[in-house]
């Protein structure tokens, strides 16, 4: 009898315009995978032996999935957060030794006639993990560093067990679980030192092979934007006026003349007056950290220190530590080489396909770059470029439109939680999306280099569906449990 009540309360609660959004994805999805596998030659309205047809079955899975963990007691995710996380590690562990190699990585396992890949799976059970730890008894993220050692752990044992897969996309989608510390606390320039990172490392691959006086353009530029970030910080953070016009006269002077050194000799290369004025610099802001009082000026100059090292080791870590078919995705996505025949095949493929869309479309299963297979990859990750080619801008539009309508209302749910462990799981789910989304239409579009991010519902695979299916429907479940906690 309670457990009658129970579901009863659950579908009274359940916030049904979520539920809808997911359904209208899901079929939106699986109406674009039959258009981008469909035949002229051999054509079905379904059939189970091709993509649509197994897509179709997954959803009905996903479905069936969605209403058992809408029925499964929601203190089962709560008090089991840490088992299902462990679970999942070790699962992600086996995954490196026993399955099979597939274009060089090694992350699906084989299940019968099923493949699936652990490390979807990873990103709910890392979510209620991460939620958990939060809403532990007298947890702050500030509190302490042992806190934020404890969060960031979390994050990355997945991130490196799927590296040791050799599947570099999927581990960087857990790295936009610093939103979710970023919304719990953590400090902004977390965030603000992730994208000087990012800025800095594209500026300086985009033209390291160019000079300017003898001087790496991409490292000059760099190391320009990194004394106007400090001058900036010293005058704004800090609200040090002496030390930021200190350090702005010297680096402009300092430019000056040893721009004017080289013209004079020619035969001194100008990175010899660089580094002199790199060298002089750091230690004038060494000794200004020594003699500050507060904690502001210590973290201005430890930031622009580690700017430093970061940007004189960019074209190491670019050439010695990325695979050469990382370093050619990433020269392709920042035009320094174009590979049209190779890594660049894809994109410019998929772009043609957008691109002949135009504004309307050519119609439901009337484009030709999808049908003629031009396009690699058309059903998975570039899927996206069938909605583009066959629906147009106005289709493509609507498709994105409907995506941000579902993270809104993620976020809306996230805000109305009465507790620490429904915001801290919601955060994470809309993070997830706001990833995927962006990264997979990016790549599609040539913006990002192509890391195999699947886009949520559309693309095919088992894994993705229900890897995104039990972090919706999860949300949905805690949600409901708010309701029912207040009666």
């Amino acid at each position: 009898m309670q457990q009658n009540e129970t579901s009863a309360s659950v579908f009274k609660y359940v916030d049904w315009f979520t539920v809808v959004l997911y359904i209208i994805l899901v079929g939106l999805g699986m109406v674009s995978i039959y258009a981008a596998s469909y035949d002229f030659d051999h054509a079905n309205m379904l059939s189970f032996a091709e993509f649509s047809g197994k897509q179709f079955r997954w959803i009905g899975l996903s479905l069936a999935m969605g209403l058992v963990i809408l029925l499964i007691d929601v203190r089962v995710y709560e008090n089991y957060a840490y088992v299902i996380y462990a679970g999942l590690l070790l699962l992600l562990l086996v995954t490196i030794f026993i399955a099979p190699d597939i274009k060089g990585s090694h992350s699906w396992l084989k299940i019968g006639p099923m493949s699936l890949q652990p490390a979807e799976f990873g990103k709910f059970a890392t979510a209620l993990c991460l939620a958990k730890l939060f809403s532990s008894y007298n947890f702050t993220l500030n509190a302490s560093r042992k806190n934020y050692a404890r969060a960031l752990l979390i994050i990355f044992l997945p991130v490196l067990l799927i590296l040791g897969q050799d599947e570099t996309g999927s581990a960087l989608v857990y790295m936009s679980l610093f939103f979710v510390l970023y919304r719990e606390g953590m400090s902004g320039l977390v965030l603000l030192a992730a994208l000087c990172a990012v800025v800095f490392f594209v500026v300086e691959v985009k033209f390291t092979g160019s000079l300017l006086l003898g001087i790496p353009v991409g490292q000059a530029a760099v190391f320009i934007m990194i004394m106007v970030l400090v001058v900036a910080m010293l005058a704004i953070y800090c609200r040090d006026i002496d030390a930021a016009r200190n350090v702005f006269l010297w680096f402009v002077g300092s430019g000056v003349l040893a721009s004017l050194l080289t013209l004079v000799n020619l035969e001194i290369p100008g990175l010899i007056f660089f580094l002199a004025v790199i060298a002089v610099a750091l230690v004038y802001c060494v000794l200004l950290m020594f003699k500050s009082k507060g904690r502001h000026l210590p973290i201005t100059i430890s930031a622009a220190l580690v700017s430093i090292a970061f940007m004189l080791s960019v074209n190491y870590t670019f050439t010695s530590v990325l695979k050469g078919h990382q370093q050619m995705r990433i020269k392709v996505a920042l035009g320094i080489e174009d590979d049209l025949q190779g890594a660049g095949y894809n994109v410019n493929q998929s772009k043609i396909a957008i691109g002949s869309g135009g504004m309307w479309g050519k119609g439901f299963l009337n484009g030709t770059q999808t049908k003629l297979k031009y396009v690699p990859e058309q059903h998975t990750d570039f899927i996206y470029c069938t909605i583009g080619e066959e629906e147009g801008f106005v289709g493509a539009s609507a498709v994105l439109l409907l995506f941000v309508v579902l993270i809104l209302r993620v976020l809306a749910l996230a805000e109305r939680q009465p507790t620490v462990f429904g915001r801290v799981y919601a955060y994470c789910v809309a993070s997830y999306f706001i990833f995927h989304i962006a990264i997979n239409i990016g790549m599609v579009i040539g913006l990002c280099p192509v890391i195999g991010i699947p886009l949520p519902f559309f693309s095919y695979g088992g894994s993705s569906l229900w890897g995104f299916t039990f972090l919706v429907f999860i949300l949905l479940r805690i949600d409901a449990s708010r309701r029912e906690r207040s009666f």
